[in-house]
């Protein structure tokens, strides 16, 4: 809650005249508590994990002919039922798990000095906090996820991701509700090294779910902004990965590739890429997507 009861207060303090965002910002939090605002995140969170992924989701549902060319496993289609499934299961795991977290985590965020307070952050601020909060996430993701695929942590946590083999973006969320605790993690230590605003706050939680859901889409669109990010992994990054599933070794990084590089776990994608090259060269290549048959993608890591 801002320590203001007017806007001419809040004027005083900053000793110049509140922009208009400013201005919004107080007739918006002026009453409300920190508490309250820090809790609007169940709030994206559910309007993210719902809305996000509907405009693939439907396209491959009532337009299956239409976007067929840029799915990377064509072969595999998935019902109606199964998708309703997958968001029913992600909803139940938001309201046992991910939501219960967000109203008892508020005391470790007003420790690292995630604030609500004016002057509002510039967008350059905003950024460069936001790449710091992407660059931690990636790495330590990248960590976890590899351990998650060692014996005992696929077979008891991970594989549940993994039952969605060609991913949906609904399936970006779909896990055991032990993986949601520990990759809640990694999203948490950018923001605790690198405290800003709560707006920032927001901002990374929203744009991490959606590149999840993205990355996630089981699609690779030509006119995807996120082509143009340098390193940035994507949609047949990661697809790969759910691919090969519990023999995966390869495309551990959630958001960039560098780590997969840097370590060597990249192989196996590098293979699979240079043989449809190859194949495609030599005029034997189906389709340069994986059509989900082991023809297009090699298990090899």
């Amino acid at each position: 809650m801002l320590p203001y009861a007017t806007a001419g207060e809040a004027e005083a303090a900053l000793g110049r005249a509140m922009t208009p965002a400013e201005a919004l910002w107080f007739r918006y939090t002026a009453g409300v508590s920190d508490y309250h605002l820090y809790c609007c995140n169940i709030l994206f969170l559910f309007v993210v994990f719902t809305v996000a992924p509907l405009p693939v989701a439907l396209l491959e549902l009532r337009a299956p002919a239409a976007v067929s060319p840029y799915k990377l496993q064509p072969r595999v289609r998935l019902s109606r039922a199964e998708f309703v499934r997958c968001y029913k299961d992600v909803l139940r795991i938001f309201f046992l798990v991910i939501g219960p977290l967000q109203l008892v985590s508020f005391p470790m965020v007003k420790l690292v000095g995630i604030h609500t307070r004016l002057p509002l952050p510039s967008l350059g601020e905003i950024a460069a906090q936001l790449l710091v909060y992407f660059l931690v996430e990636d790495y330590l993701n990248y960590w976890i996820h590899r351990l998650l695929h060692g014996e005992w942590g696929y077979q008891k946590i991970h594989r549940v991701h993994h039952e969605f083999t060609a991913p949906i973006g609904f399936a970006a969320p779909y896990a055991h509700w032990a993986e949601v605790l520990i990759l809640g993690i990694p999203s948490f230590v950018g923001p605790a090294i690198a405290p800003g605003h709560m707006i920032t706050f927001w901002l990374w939680i929203i744009l991490r779910q959606v590149e999840a859901i993205e990355t996630h889409s089981g699609f690779d669109f030509p006119f995807t902004p996120t082509k143009y990010i340098p390193f940035y992994g994507g949609a047949e990054y990661h697809d790969y990965h759910h691919y090969v599933g519990g023999q995966s070794q390869s495309n551990f990084a959630s958001v960039f590739t560098y780590c997969d590089y840097l370590y060597g776990t990249d192989r196996g994608y590098r293979f699979h890429k240079a043989y449809l090259a190859k194949l495609k060269d030599l005029g034997q290549n189906d389709g340069e997507k994986g059509d989900g048959s082991g023809l297009s993608y090699v298990k090899l890591d």
